[in-house]
């Protein structure tokens, strides 16, 4: 059986959707013939929010995990100086000692041994010392694992692949930190010369690379866990009152205050209904109940918070829902799509044509779309699904929500017939995996 090295900064139990993709990696590859050796670091999660990636690991020492999937290291870590201020201040304060000391660790990690990433490279070698194994593969972002997976590859002799969940130097956000994009740039064009092969999540993603990258690209979807998916779709849909449920980041430009304004109407306009709209694991939780206070007071009844969870615990609290909210990402297809369409509820995809979401997308899009092929993926894929309803915009949305509501409280429930979903699995990805590790190893 062959084996492989996984560099994944992010990986449970950290909550985050940029675990998911190496987790299941972890999980299904050695189904296919790879064992997969994972290298992390220590999480916990204290917080329930965006603090648990700057708190502190519970062990000053390498804890090395074993289990029928394989092992993982979790190396040690410890809050830098700008985390601990962070932590005990709060946002508000030392931004600008926070933003220098941060930015130092930036530059530095690429050619000092320093930063908050380094120990996964000291337990990744001190693994490489002792144990054969016939790949490294890391997965970005942190673009430094690409550094330390290009410095083992070349002391060691094994070929390391790169996965690319997003853009690195073409991040758009980046492009407005001229010296950092520039040092970004040298960084990915130096270490992509030495790389065996390059995958990524997207063909979108993939036409940024190029402009850094012009061999092959392997494209690797992302996808939902099958076995988890199963036992939450299993869960029966909650009967008591028309639930609609969101999980996970919500950005500045998706159209939130459009779609309060039009829920806010309609429940007005038919007071014989009612509604719940549950968040959960939002990162503007403050903000969004701000908003609702000061503009959508007589929403505050109908609108739950959640805190982050792990992902088996979000998707069976999804898996009560009757409706499951998705706001348009356009050039790109985001991982919180596939998890819905495995849970087989209804999608409700707002907007395709709105014009308060139009003029947020102008002004605080951060995706290049001058070489996408799609600005629709998301809607593409729910008509070919038949997994939801597209919204046009917000006044269409409440035809849509008396449309719905009419179906829940004569039936009990949302009816969704979503078809040919299974071809996003996970454990097909991992399937993937195993076949371009094992071409990248013939390469060698």
């Amino acid at each position: 059986m062959k084996k492989v090295l996984i560099l994944a900064y992010d990986f449970p139990p950290y909550v985050s959707v940029g675990g998911l993709r190496p987790y299941n990696w972890f999980k299904y590859l050695k189904e296919f013939g790879v064992e997969p050796i994972v290298v992390t670091r220590q999480w916990e999660n204290h917080h329930g929010n965006h603090l648990d990636y700057v708190s502190a690991g519970w062990s000053d020492i390498l804890v090395i995990e074993e289990n029928e999937y394989g092992t993982i290291l979790r190396s040690p870590y410890k809050p830098n100086l700008s985390n601990n201020l962070l932590l005990k201040y709060g946002e508000r304060k030392f931004r600008l000692l926070r933003m220098v000391i941060s930015g130092f660790y930036e530059f530095a990690q690429f050619f000092l041994p320093v930063g908050p990433k380094i120990e996964l490279y000291k337990a990744a070698r001190g693994y490489l010392e002792n144990n054969k194994v016939d790949a490294i593969v890391a997965t970005g972002d942190p673009f430094v694992l690409f550094h330390y997976s290009n410095k083992l590859s070349k002391e060691f002799g094994i070929p390391w692949l790169a996965d690319y969940r997003d853009p690195w130097s073409q991040d758009i956000p980046l492009q407005k930190k001229r010296l950092l994009r520039i040092y970004s740039t040298y960084q990915e064009k130096r270490l992509l010369k030495n790389v065996k092969t390059v995958i990524t999540v997207s063909e979108f993603v993939a036409q940024k690379i190029k402009t850094n990258y012009t061999e092959d690209i392997h494209i690797l979807l992302n996808g939902y866990d099958p076995e988890l998916i199963e036992q939450a779709a299993a869960i029966p849909q909650q009967s008591e009152v028309l639930s609609i449920g969101y999980a996970g980041t919500l950005y500045n430009w998706h159209p939130i205050e459009s779609f309060f304004k039009s829920l806010n109407e309609w429940l007005s306009e038919k007071p014989n209904y009612s509604i719940r709209l549950n968040f959960y694991g939002v990162n503007n939780q403050s903000e969004i109940e701000q908003l609702v206070k000061t503009k959508f007071a007589s929403l505050a009844p109908f609108v739950n918070y959640f805190k982050r969870m792990p992902n088996k615990d979000l998707l069976y609290k999804l898996g009560t829902e009757n409706i499951l909210l998705l706001f348009n990402y356009y050039s790109f297809m985001g991982t919180k799509i596939y998890d819905y369409l495995g849970m087989n509820r209804k999608i409700l995809f707002c907007f395709t044509d709105d014009q308060e979401a139009l003029v947020l997308k102008e002004k605080f899009y951060d995706i290049d779309e001058s070489s996408s092929p799609n600005y629709r993926l998301q809607a593409d894929l729910i008509e070919k699904t038949e997994s939801g309803i597209l919204v046009k915009n917000n006044i269409h949305l409440k035809e849509v929500l008396t449309t719905l509501a009419e179906e829940f409280y004569s039936t009990g429930r949302i009816t969704s017939n979503s078809k040919n979903f299974e071809q996003f699995s996970r454990k097909l990805r991992a399937k993937q995996l195993s076949e371009i590790v094992s071409q990248s190893i013939k390469k060698k």
